[in-house]
Parts: structure tokens; C-alpha cells; sequence
């Protein structure tokens, strides 16, 4: 066990581990430590106190083994000010991400102020063949480019997509619900003209019409425009 490891595991509750992991379908039981988390403040400054060349190594062997490891990796990627190291460290871990629950908060504060230069690598992300990669991808597009710096095309990147697998649609789906409310005018063009395929077609109209920021027309027009998968 890595000192890193050790460090977890005197912050385990084994109990709360049964509950996560019943979050996180796709994962087996023992990939979790179960640690609840406010206990990832004091982690973190345990882990700090460690020897630089120590977090080094923790952050460069990959893939980790539990899935707390991989979210205090998500936590020191997130650190880095640096956002050409940010992105670097970024890369490197996406394609051991392998559930919603990691993926789900990337957000390094690096990326806020440079969309410029976030928005280029998102194409490659959506094609690459890493379902969660792809689902980072979309997570960034719905976080930073469905206000001022929105696009269209944008929305037209991820509605080429097509994939078994449920995160990747479900995380689609929740792009195009949130356009709608945001940039509706666009969005619901994708919508009109099929562009999505139907399972995501229809839970985008879902959790769109589950928004209170949908008016009661919009929502029953969105109602109309439901297809037969």
C-alpha cells in the first residue's frame, strides 16, 4: 500500500462505501474505499504534506485502483493554475476515467478563463473512442459554451453522436435539455429535424420540459416533437 493509499484509508467509512457504490452500477463493490466527502479537505492537506516527487508518482501511475483515488487525482488536476499543465495532467488521466461519478466533476478552475483554448480540443475528445472522454466533452460544452461564447456548430458536434453506451446519451441528452433553455432558438432546431437519435431525442424533451426555466408552451411544444423509438 502507497503512502498516498494509506492516507485514504484512515479517512474509510465502510458503510458509505456500500451506499456510493450502489451510485455507481458500473463499478464493482471493491473499487471503493468509501469515504464521504468533507473527508477530502483533510485529505488533501495530508497529501500536500507529502513529498512533491511522492504526489508525483501517485498522479503518474495510472490507472489507480479505487475509485477515491481517481477523485483525489480529479482534485489535484483541478490545482494546477497552469493551464497548459492543467490540460496535460488532464489528458493523461481521461482515458482511465470509467464512470459518471469522476467524470462528472472535472472541472479544473484553470479552463474557466481560457475557452479559447479548451473549445479546440473538444472535437477530438468527442470522437475519441473513451465513452467517458466523450461525456467529459459534452460536460465542458454544456459548463462553458452555452452562454456568451455559444456557437451552433457546437451543438451540431455532438449531435453526430452516436453510441450504446447510456452515459454517453444521457449526457447528450442533458447537453441538448440544457440548450433549450439557454439558447433555445438553436437548439430547438436539432430537435424539429430529428437530429438526435431517438432514445436521446426524447429524454432531451424530457428533462427540458423538467426545467422550470421552460415555459408552459415551449414545454408542450417540446411534447409534440416526441418521436416513436
Amino acid at each position: 500500500m502507497t503512502k498516498i493509499q494509506k492516507i485514504l484509508f484512515n479517512h474509510q467509512d465502510e458503510k458509505y462505501g456500500d451506499f456510493v457504490a450502489k451510485l455507481v452500477p458500473t463499478l464493482p463493490r471493491e473499487k471503493f474505499i468509501g469515504i464521504r466527502s468533507p473527508e477530502f479537505k483533510k485529505i488533501i492537506k495530508e497529501v500536500h504534506s507529502q513529498a512533491e516527487e511522492e504526489i508525483e508518482f501517485f498522479m503518474n501511475t495510472l490507472p489507480h485502483k479505487f475509485q477515491e483515488e481517481n477523485t483525489l487525482q480529479v482534485i489535484l488536476i483541478s490545482e494546477i493554475k497552469d493551464y497548459d499543465k492543467c490540460l496535460s495532467s488532464l489528458e493523461q488521466f481521461l482515458p482511465f476515467v470509467d464512470n459518471w461519478a469522476i467524470s462528472d466533476v472535472i472541472s479544473p478552475k484553470a479552463f474557466d478563463k481560457n475557452h479559447d483554448k479548451i473549445i479546440k480540443k473538444i472535437p477530438e475528445w468527442l470522437e475519441d473512442e473513451k465513452p467517458y472522454t466523450k461525456r467529459v466533452a459534452m460536460l465542458f460544452l454544456k459548463k462553458y459554451f452555452l452562454n456568451e461564447d455559444f456557437n451552433p456548430e457546437y451543438l451540431t458536434w455532438a449531435a453526430k453522436i452516436r453510441s450504446d453506451e447510456y452515459y454517453v446519451n444521457m449526457m447528450t441528452a442533458w447537453l441538448f435539455a440544457e440548450a433549450l433553455t439557454k439558447q433555445w432558438d438553436a437548439a430547438i432546431k436539432f430537435i424539429k429535424s430529428q437530429q438526435l437519435d431517438p432514445w436521446t431525442h426524447n429524454k432531451a424533451i424530457q428533462k427540458a420540459r423538467e426545467s422550470f426555466r421552460i415555459t408552459a408552451e415551449q414545454k408542450e411544444y417540446l411534447k409534440s416533437l416526441k418521436v416513436k423509438k
